[in-house]
């Protein structure tokens, strides 16, 4: 299978050299990889570009956005300025985070799970932490939803959902309505991938209503979002959270922010949540 790989990266000097080592060992190699350099003033640009010099299936594209952190806009933007300048002979595309060490049958093992089960739109393996010398699962969701950090899409699956969006809870939205087109998705807890810098930035508070807003943006209702919205800060142990999402909540509500998805699958989605909810209580 031809995988191609787009990793966003933003002042990564100190790690991306270890993400693309582990990529270059694969017992699968991936058929693209490109870096976008996303505005880093670091040494960023010349790490990528030594190894573009000796893998000509590595490509680095210099970018330049804002250095405001916004969550998922940002990363996303820089992701495409990446897919944009690949070709379409690709069966997986891949979008990795730039501080990740895959194990070496990393590519191997997820081309082995799409060729057993056609109807695999996405696949990946779990994110381990460093914690006390012992590399610990990184447990920030549950175990059948694929992080943002290391996102292995099918093709047509890809295409089915409309890539991806440029909005914080876009590795939410991407798995929703990959279930709306009856695409199936598939955790595997034996590939184990070193995260070296665990998630937990400290956004500004505009940032923090955004995670209220794509709750909005997903249609989830005000029912689903109140119950997410305690779940999420309960999980982060941090309460004031609560307060901040159901605010961004009701500013998009307020503002008739547009939507991510249709109101059918608006519809699907809250069904979905319902359904996951309930069967949690039995």
């Amino acid at each position: 299978m031809n995988f191609y790989i787009v990793i966003p990266a933003h002042n990564e000097a100190d790690v991306i050299k270890q993400t693309l080592q582990s990529l270059v060992k694969q017992t699968l190699l991936p058929k693209h990889v490109v870096v976008v350099n996303d505005h880093s003033t670091d040494n960023t640009r010349h790490v990528v570009e030594t190894f573009c010099e000796k893998f000509n299936f590595i490509s680095l594209v210099n970018a330049t956005s804002s250095n405001k952190h916004l969550p998922g806009s940002k990363i996303i933007k820089a992701f495409y300025k990446g897919f944009e300048t690949l070709d379409n002979n690709y069966d997986v595309i891949c979008k990795f985070d730039a501080d990740l060490i895959f194990p070496n049958n990393y590519l191997e093992q997820i081309a082995t799970h799409f060729k057993a089960n056609s109807k695999l739109g996405m696949c990946a393996g779990f994110c381990y932490i460093e914690k006390e010398g012992h590399w610990v699962l990184e447990n920030l969701t549950r175990k059948d939803h694929i992080r943002g950090a290391l996102k292995a899409y099918r093709k047509q699956c890809f295409l089915d959902i409309g890539k991806l969006k440029p909005a914080m809870g876009w590795d939410t939205v991407d798995e929703l309505l990959a279930k709306f087109y009856n695409w199936e998705l598939l955790t595997d807890d034996s590939l184990h991938v070193k995260h070296l810098k665990p998630t937990g930035i400290s956004y500004n508070k505009a940032s923090k209503h955004l995670q209220g807003e794509a709750m909005y943006k997903m249609r989830y209702g005000f029912i689903i979002t109140l119950i997410s919205a305690i779940k999420l800060a309960y999980r982060k142990q941090r309460f004031s959270l609560f307060k901040d999402y159901m605010v961004g909540y009701f500013k998009a509500r307020k503002n008739n922010v547009e939507p991510l998805v249709t109101k059918e699958q608006g519809l699907f989605i809250r069904k979905l949540r319902w359904k996951g909810m309930l069967n949690k209580l039995h």
